[in-house]
C-alpha cells in the first residue's frame, strides 16, 4: 500500500512533471485504488486538451502527449504558474495503468500488486 501523496511525487520525480493522482477525474473521493503491474493498459486518445483549468468534458491525454509537452510551457490564456499545474494536474494527465507499466519497464516498479490510499 502507498498514499497517494508518496504515490504523485514518486511520478514527478521520475518524469519530471506535473502529477497529482488524486486531482484526476474530477478530483477522486478518499478510498483506496488497486492496479497490478504490468497489465494491459487503455491509453487516452487525447493529443491535448483545451487549455482551461477544470474543464470537466475532456479530460486526460495520451501518455505520449503528456511525456512530450514542456511542463513549463504556460497556457494560453492564463500565465500564472498555479493555474498551470492545477492544468496538469486536474486535466493533462494520462492513465495511471500507462504511468504504471512504463515505471515498470524503466525497473523503477516492481511487478506486483498495489494499492493507493487517497486520504486527504
Amino acid at each position: 500500500m502507498i498514499d497517494e501523496n508518496e504515490w504523485s511525487k514518486f511520478v514527478r520525480e521520475a518524469y519530471k512533471r506535473p502529477y497529482c493522482f488524486q486531482q484526476q477525474d474530477g478530483c477522486k473521493p478518499r478510498g483506496i485504488f488497486t492496479f497490478s503491474v504490468p497489465e494491459e493498459a487503455d491509453d487516452y486518445e487525447n493529443d491535448t486538451v483545451p487549455e482551461k483549468v477544470n474543464y470537466e468534458e475532456v479530460r486526460g491525454v495520451s501518455f505520449k502527449a503528456w511525456l512530450e509537452r514542456d511542463a513549463k510551457k504556460p497556457l494560453k490564456y492564463d500565465k500564472s504558474p498555479s493555474s498551470l499545474e492545477l492544468w496538469w494536474d486536474r486535466n493533462f494527465y494520462p492513465d495511471i495503468q500507462m504511468v504504471a507499466n512504463d515505471l515498470h519497464k524503466k525497473g523503477l516498479l516492481e511487478a506486483g500488486q498495489y494499492t493507493i490510499e487517497i486520504d486527504w
